[in-house]
């Protein structure tokens, strides 16, 4: 397999570059040169260049020579900043994934409010960078906005009164759910691009054989189901989402009931 490519329906995958380069250019912990002309790039202008071409074109559009284009310079310039694609990869996840700098955007309550801003934070992410779903982020390489947003998201939610592990296995739910839901939109809109029908076009060319079917008798539960039942004004993500905070409403209160205990 070539590297950086996942079987797992991604076709990229964090961590395929050199990790310990990756981490100097990161954290800027790598050595910078006190003598020379003055670079004609930064590695932010690469970086912000290479998410713009993700954003417009898809991964697939995504290379060291299409990024070097989008900057007007050449190919090999670009090795100055940042060793390949791999590395850069993981330039951009960090890049695009820094979270708000404003507390309110977590929402003004308590952990619930946290999570579920976190929830529609994280919907909205994957709606502007829609690349990010064809990612392998299961090894991420942990940079600045990464332990920021961790960082900002664990404080909020501490008071829960779960363990650590159970602390952050809540926001690797979250964010499940969230890909989950990121990846059904993205899919839809795929194939409405694809076949050049809207969803209400391509559902309303089944309903001729539908009707005759659910009449035959053989569905009678689908039958009786109200009209509105698959309707878009269900809103699907928020129900949901709903659920999973209940279930940890749940959870919280028995930690409470057996500390008081």
């Amino acid at each position: 397999m070539e590297r950086g490519t996942s079987s797992t329906g991604g076709t990229e995958t964090s961590g395929s570059g050199d990790i310990a380069r990756t981490l100097e250019l990161l954290w800027d912990t790598g050595r910078r040169p006190s003598r020379g002309p003055k670079p004609t790039l930064t590695l932010d202008r690469i970086v912000e260049a290479a998410v713009q071409v993700a954003d417009t074109e898809g991964l697939e559009g995504f290379s060291m020579r299409r990024v070097a284009a989008e900057l007007g310079t050449g190919t090999m310039s670009l090795y100055r900043y940042v060793p390949g694609k791999g590395e850069l990869l993981d330039l951009m996840l960090d890049r695009v994934q820094r979270p708000s700098e404003n507390p309110a955007d977590l929402g003004d309550g308590g952990w619930r409010a946290a999570l579920e801003a976190l929830a529609h934070e994280t919907l909205a992410l994957y709606r502007r960078h829609p690349w990010l779903l064809q990612v392998n982020q299961s090894r991420p390489i942990l940079g600045p906005s990464a332990l920021d947003g961790m960082e900002r998201v664990l404080t909020r939610i501490r008071p829960m009164g779960l363990t650590d592990p159970e602390l952050v296995s809540a926001i690797i739910m979250i964010d499940g759910y969230v890909v989950g839901a990121a990846r059904t939109q993205l899919y839809q809109q795929e194939a409405e691009r694809r076949t050049g029908l809207t969803d209400t076009e391509f559902w309303q060319a089944q309903v001729p054989v539908l009707e005759k079917v659910l009449a035959s008798g053989r569905y009678p539960v689908m039958a009786s189901l109200s009209e509105d039942t698959f309707g878009p004004d269900f809103d699907h993500f928020g129900f949901g989402l709903q659920r999973i905070l209940d279930g940890l409403e749940v959870l919280v209160a028995q930690r409470r009931g057996e500390s008081a205990s």
